[in-house]
Formats: C-alpha cells, sequence, structure tokens
C-alpha cells in the first residue's frame, strides 16, 4: 500500500505541476493561432486541475494525507519549470514532454494499484491515463 500511497502522491505532484504550467500557457500563448491555441489550454488546464481533487480524495480513501504546501507539492512533481515565456510551438512541445511524465507516472500507479488490490483506483487511473494519452496526441500533431 505505502507503493500505491507514494505514486499517488507524485502522480498529484506531477498534476499540479502539469496544470500551473498549462494555465501560464493559457495566459501567455501568442501568435495566428492564438484563438485556437487559448481556447484549447484553456479547456486543457480546467480538466487538469479537477483531476487534482480527484487524486487527493484517492489518498483520503486509502488513509493516506495529500501534501498541504506548495514546497512538497514542489518536491513531487515531475514538470520542469519555465524561467522565460517559449513561443507557441515550444510551449506545446514542452507540454508534450510534461504529460508524457504524467503518462509514465500514470502507469506506475496502476501497476502500484493492482498491486495493492485496489481496482477502483486502477481504473480511475486508466481512466486519468486515457485523457492524457489523447492530450498526447494532440500535443504531437501540434508540433509536427
Amino acid at each position: 500500500m505505502e507503493q500505491l500511497i507514494e505514486q499517488l502522491r507524485t502522480i498529484l505532484g506531477t498534476n499540479f505541476g502539469l496544470y500551473f504550467k498549462s494555465h501560464s500557457y493559457h495566459w501567455n500563448i501568442e501568435g495566428a493561432d492564438f484563438v485556437q491555441y487559448h481556447t484549447y489550454l484553456g479547456d486543457f488546464y480546467e480538466q487538469v486541475f479537477d483531476n487534482t481533487d480527484l487524486i487527493a480524495e484517492k489518498l483520503r480513501m486509502i488513509g493516506a494525507y495529500a501534501p498541504v504546501s506548495l514546497s512538497r507539492i514542489h518536491e513531487l512533481t515531475d514538470v520542469e519549470e519555465d524561467t522565460g515565456i517559449p513561443d507557441a510551438k515550444t510551449m506545446f512541445a514542452n507540454l508534450y514532454k510534461a504529460n508524457e511524465r504524467m503518462v509514465f507516472h500514470l502507469k506506475a500507479g496502476i501497476v502500484a494499484a493492482d498491486n495493492a488490490n485496489e481496482p477502483a483506483i486502477s481504473n480511475f487511473l486508466q481512466d486519468l491515463l486515457d485523457q492524457h494519452q489523447k492530450h498526447a496526441w494532440f500535443f504531437r500533431s501540434i508540433i509536427k
């Protein structure tokens, strides 16, 4: 169970990092496709943010606590921070990379949930994996 708890915490941190990155890109994107990209990023960050609460609730359901500080979230995330504002194509390449980290951790979480005999959590993580694999397709298509 401890492996599942740690993996869920990493998923939570990575999810929050992905949320912040995508929301900051939503604020700052520019270019000829601004409206389309701004709208897509808005939809993406809202979905990712909504998942944050659901992931934290899975931790609580198995008797663990969710992180309570931004510094702890920062320790748990596997999303690289930006130090400047990249151009639109780089934003989507960065989101693709960050999303792939989320996919990696979701797959590890599914294994941990299966090993802990937590099929509901495994199913939940599989649903998130499906969402992120679809976004990976979108990101790849944008950066081609």
